[in-house]
Formats: C-alpha cells, structure tokens, sequence
C-alpha cells in the first residue's frame, strides 16, 4: 500500500501532509510530517497540484484557503475536530461587542467563519509570539481557553479573554498523571502541550508543540523523555531519535487515528472528498493566516 501511494502521488503530482498525530504507518508516507504551523508552511511553499492533508478537517481546510487554485483532498471526511466546532461566530461577534478594543485570536484549529472574523490566528507553536506582537491590551482568544491561559502566564500586560474551548486530549491529562510517570522516570525531562491545563504545564520542563518537542529532544543531551500529549507523539519521537527513549502521557485523539493507508490511496486514486471553501470566507480567513504566518 505504501508502494501504491508513493507511486500514485508522483503521477498525480500530489504532495501528502501527514500531522505528527497520525498512525505510525501514515509518515512512512509523508512528504512533510509536523505540526499545525510547519505544516501550512509547507502548504504554502508546495509547487504540488494536489495536496492530500493527513490530519482532522480544520487543518485540510486551512491549507485550501492558502491554496485556492490547488486541489486539497482530505482522506476521511469525518476526521473532524471537536474544539473547531466549541466557538461559532456568534460568539465571537458578541466578545466583541463587549470588548470593542480588543483583537481577535483565533487558534487555528478553528473553523474558516472563525478565521474570517478574526484579527490574525496563531498555533500552539506561536501563541505567545502572535499575541506578543499584537498592540492591543485586551485579546479575545479562541477556542481554547488552556492555551489561552498559557498565554496569559507568558504574558501579564494583556488581558487574555477566553471562551470554554479545548482538547478533549490534553484537557483530560491530570496533574497527577504527570507526577507519577516523573516517579517512574526521574531521570526523563518532561514536555508538555500547551493545550493542557495549567496545573499540568507547571511539572513542565520544556512547553512545547509537538514540532518544538521534536527540536527540543534534538537538543538536548537526555535520552529519556517524558511526552505529555496526544499518546501518537511517542512514536514520532521514537522515530526520529531511536536512540532515546520516550513516555507518553495523554490519551488517543480518535478523530486523527481515523485516516489510514487504504484511506489515503482511495482518496489519492479517486480525488475524494474535495475540500471547499466559500470565497467570501476564504479571502477574509487567508488574511489571518497569512497575519500569523508574517509574524512567524
């Protein structure tokens, strides 16, 4: 199966975006694997005709808005993120009202009328940079209100203004779990997802995306490493550095696991599930993703 996608996507001049949360099996065959924000670089660098995006719906979606002239296809239509679908526009045209002098953050795993009403998005990888960047004092932040208070810790000057948004993944992680694989693990250096709460981000070593978890065990002379986040992380880890080991810390995200090989191909062979975004939406949305990728 491999074989047949490498195959394929040659002759379709088509480039696979595999998410660091995908099966093991899917970066075998990725053109680019990462996280939210190197992976729409790459979307944006590609010279590719198809872009197949392995990864839940917002992603795929996002990489259409940068790409309005490519074919983005997206290997499993029910891949969808639940904190996408936490925040509508409504409320955020409400925030709004109630804070006139505020910007408007959105995290992009958001959905694309979100994006359109916002100021500029921002990834767990770049939050503090995007809102730091930012004139304004008081900032509506959306969905997720755990990285929002992450934020916030980093930055006091502002007013960070959450809704109830978050990951259903890292929410769930307790502090408690933490403290019990460093028992485990004493000599392991811990690194945890921003989109956790703040009890948990506390027993962190290093907080990080799952692109800076990469960098940062690259730069480290440990080599034994306690990831707290989406469970799939460890294998990525363990990939790239087969010399170190790796603990997860953090339960399975269902939506990711839902793409597979057979998926891929089907999707590749047939151009299945077409990704499509209403232009007058889209124009808006690009101008806040392309907001977050100049500051990046």
């Amino acid at each position: 199966m491999i074989d047949k996608i490498n195959s394929l996507k040659k002759e379709k001049n088509a480039i696979i975006l595999v998410h660091n949360y995908q099966r093991s099996e899917v970066y075998e065959i990725a053109d680019a694997l990462g996280d939210s924000l190197g992976l729409a670089k790459k979307a944006v660098d590609t010279d590719a005709k198809i872009i197949v995006f392995c990864g839940v719906d917002f992603m795929a979606e996002s990489a259409k808005i940068l790409n309005p002239d490519k074919k983005v296809l997206h290997p499993e239509k029910l891949s969808e993120c639940p904190m996408a679908n936490m925040v509508i526009v409504d409320q955020v045209m409400e925030m709004k009202k109630k804070y006139p002098e505020a910007a408007v953050v959105s995290y992009v795993n958001s959905t694309a009328d979100v994006k359109a009403v916002s100021d500029i998005c921002c990834t767990s990888a770049n939050a503090v940079k995007v809102v730091s960047s930012l004139s304004h004092k008081e900032i509506i932040f959306v969905p997720d209100k755990n990285l929002g208070n992450y934020v916030q810790s980093q930055l006091p000057d502002k007013k960070i203004i959450t809704l109830d948004g978050h990951c259903y993944v890292h929410d769930k992680v307790l502090v408690g779990d933490v403290k019990r694989a460093k028992e485990l693990h004493p000599q392991a250096k811990v690194m945890v997802h921003p989109e956790c709460k703040m009890d948990v981000i506390k027993e962190a070593d290093a907080v990080c995306s799952t692109g800076q978890m990469i960098t940062y065990v690259k730069g480290s002379s440990d080599k034994e490493f306690i990831a707290v986040t989406e469970c799939g992380m460890a294998n990525m880890l363990k990939r790239e550095f087969p010399d170190k080991e790796f603990y997860a810390v953090g339960g399975t995200c269902i939506q990711m696991k839902k793409i597979t090989l057979e998926k891929i191909y089907d999707c590749l062979l047939n151009e299945k599930n077409p990704i499509s975004v209403d232009p007058s939406i889209a124009e808006k949305a690009k101008k806040a993703l392309n907001a977050m990728l100049e500051v990046s």
